[in-house]
């Protein structure tokens, strides 16, 4: 932990300086490239000592993979080995590092680099692949169109501002940074004549970077205090559970898990505030004609408080890893997009049992939520008064809903799992079961999928 903070605050000085110093304007684009690379391996290498093979190795066979492999099939050969590398590596720190509990953990950084291999493997085979008729207006705007240089594609993956704690980002956006029409390219979104702008503006990140500075000292401080005296252990104590009534125990597992948040919020905003202070991440102008850099973003802290949905809480979580698996399965799924989802999702995080408890019982309550909207919300829009109580009422449920579902994402093992669920009477999966029966949800087919996004294509070209 000291080792990610040393280096994520190291990352943050050098991202000013590669802003400053290294910009478009002062080095060219392969200059840039090199020093990012060569940062990011020497922070591997600080961070995860000879562990940090494993991210060279994985980073070394997709390179080969992705250079000798037919396009037709490049997306699946290069998903194939780098989930079954971190697979691998996953069962290792289970069975042979006894839960992998390791002073060196180099897991995260394996992860944010399969997520970006298979991005770009996809992205190529999109790119070259396939027709542009089959893609939906994402996949076009994200296509690559030929295969990147050994420079740029260790560099994309290996960056320093990324190689510690992500996030992932789309190839050509990042080609698009280091060339310096990152931020140009979204300025041309806006016609600035008619603000009153003789020439585009110089957006500068430093604003965005110190909120989101600020964000990371609060997060720490709640870390420091909140996380270690309200541990959800404490949840399934045998003390606890027996002089704790029911409704009790509900309402301290969203105390245990609201406790459990700020260091995912520290360590997500860190790394959004590096890439923006290196210049990356800008995402255009708002309504209100400000400035926006949450490109990157992995999280919406108010949107995750606030959210009256398991879809909403869920799409303001972990924000770019539920958009590469939209991009990489959901958008590709032949059948059962959102069961094979939450399956990969599980399968990336690693093999403890807790994360197939977390998300197979995901996958149930998201079918239910959304049996439940698409039948009852539209009953509640009538009034204002109706739709607030509506939106109170499903906030309670989504928030103790969610709590519910990470429990065992905490807990790692079986029989803790079990022995919460017990304590809780498994009243959520009997509530979502009795829902799908009264309420079925017919999966939505990669078939019906294809019109919707060629419709909306169509209507793109149309415009």
């Amino acid at each position: 932990q000291i080792n990610f903070v040393a280096c994520q605050l190291f990352a943050l000085l050098a991202a000013f300086w590669f802003r400053i110093y290294l910009s478009p304007s002062h080095a060219s684009s392969a200059v840039r490239h090199a020093f990012a690379t060569l940062f990011g391996i020497y922070f591997a290498v600080f961070c995860f000592g000879w562990y940090s093979i494993h991210l060279f190795v994985l980073v070394m066979m997709n390179y080969g993979i992705m250079n000798m492999a037919s396009i037709p099939n490049i997306h699946r050969y290069s998903f194939v080995v780098a989930m079954g590398y971190l697979t691998l590596c996953h069962i290792s720190r289970i069975y042979i590092f006894h839960y992998g509990i390791l002073t060196t953990d180099f897991s995260g950084p394996l992860m944010i680099i399969t997520q970006k291999i298979t991005t770009l493997a996809c992205q190529l085979h999109d790119g070259i692949g396939r027709q542009a008729e089959e893609l939906t207006a994402e996949q076009n705007r994200l296509a690559v169109k030929s295969r990147p240089s050994l420079l740029e594609y260790l560099s994309y993956l290996l960056n320093f501002m990324s190689i510690i704690a992500g996030p992932c980002s789309n190839y050509k956006d990042y080609i698009a940074f280091i060339e310096g029409r990152h931020v140009h390219m979204k300025l041309l979104e806006v016609n600035w004549k008619q603000k009153g702008y003789d020439r585009l503006p110089d957006p500068s990140p430093t604003g965005a970077v110190m909120y989101k500075l600020c964000i990371t000292l609060v997060s720490l401080i709640l870390f420091l205090t909140l996380t270690k005296n309200f541990p959800m252990a404490y949840i399934i104590d045998n003390e606890f559970l027996d002089k704790t009534p029911f409704l009790s125990r509900l309402g301290y597992l969203y105390v245990v898990t609201q406790a459990a948040k700020p260091k995912y919020y520290f360590a997500w905003t860190l790394a959004d505030a590096v890439n923006n202070a290196a210049g990356y991440g800008f995402s255009g102008v708002d309504e209100k004609g400000t400035f926006r850099w949450d490109l990157l973003s992995n999280l919406n802290i108010w949107n995750i408080e606030t959210a009256t949905s398991f879809k909403m809480y869920i799409e303001n979580w972990n924000i770019q890893t539920a958009a590469w698996l939209k991009r990489v399965c959901y958008d590709r799924a032949p059948w059962y997009p959102t069961a094979l989802t939450f399956i990969l999702s599980a399968l990336w995080h690693g093999i403890y049992p807790g994360y197939y408890f977390t998300f197979l019982t995901g996958i149930l309550i998201t079918l239910a939520a959304r049996a439940i909207r698409n039948n009852c919300r539209h009953y509640f829009l009538s009034s204002v008064p109706l739709k607030i109580a509506y939106d109170v009422v499903t906030w309670a449920v989504t928030q103790l809903a969610v709590c519910y579902t990470v429990a065992p994402f905490v807990m790692l093992a079986v029989e803790p799992t079990i022995k919460f669920y017990k304590s809780v009477y498994f009243h959520m999966h009997i509530l979502s079961i009795l829902v799908l029966l009264l309420l079925p949800v017919r999966p939505q087919t990669h078939s019906v999928r294809r019109a919707q996004n060629q419709a909306m294509l169509n209507s793109i070209k149309n415009k």
